[in-house]
């Protein structure tokens, strides 16, 4: 089961260090931050860096909720678990953890899931068509597509209320246009 821990902005990579490291041994199946790829201009080219998909957050799987919790409430300076029910943490929904499935592309370097740059093309008309990655069936979501900035602003569900996440496209070429795939609003 998937549990997400609220934490000091700036201090996940601190907080996955420490708590996997004061964590017993088979409490804990896995402690990561998810994380996006984008691409950004500076100094005259495209570059590609990696960004916090979720700043603030660290994500916890395992099957023992309640001793993970015991060991947690041990740890100082964290700030709190989200979904916190009498004696201990409720998990993630599962459209929830779907939804992180379909948003990452297994895992990176030190536990780490990264959603990767979507592949697409800009059709006659202004039309945005996803070729891959992970805004593929998401299009009904895709609120926003920003060619200059190569985002596109996506509406999920998380934790029982609506939030935008920015994604990364890459645009690769222009196509013709097709009914399938179309993205309406972009800048």
């Amino acid at each position: 089961m998937w549990y997400v821990m609220q934490v000091v902005s700036g201090q996940e990579n601190r907080t996955v260090m420490l708590v996997e490291s004061m964590v017993s041994e088979g409490i804990l199946e896995r402690c990561f931050i998810p994380t996006r790829r984008l691409r950004k201009k500076f100094q005259g080219a495209w570059h590609e860096v990696t960004e916090k998909l979720f700043p603030g957050y660290v994500f916890l799987i395992t099957e023992q909720p309640q001793l993970l919790y015991e060991e947690l409430k041990q740890i100082p300076r964290l700030t709190r678990m989200l979904g916190r029910c009498e004696e201990y943490f409720v998990p993630l929904p599962e459209a929830d953890v779907w939804m992180m499935g379909k948003l990452q592309d297994g895992a990176g370097k030190n536990n780490v899931l990264e959603a990767e740059i979507s592949k697409v093309a800009v059709e006659k008309g202004k039309k945005i068509k996803i070729l891959s990655g992970p805004l593929i069936n998401l299009e009904g979501q895709i609120k926003k597509v920003n060619l200059h900035k190569r985002t596109a602003a996506v509406e999920v569900e998380f934790m029982g209320s609506k939030t935008v996440i920015y994604l990364g496209i890459e645009m690769v070429g222009e196509t013709e246009q097709t009914e399938t795939g179309d993205v309406g609003r972009n800048e």
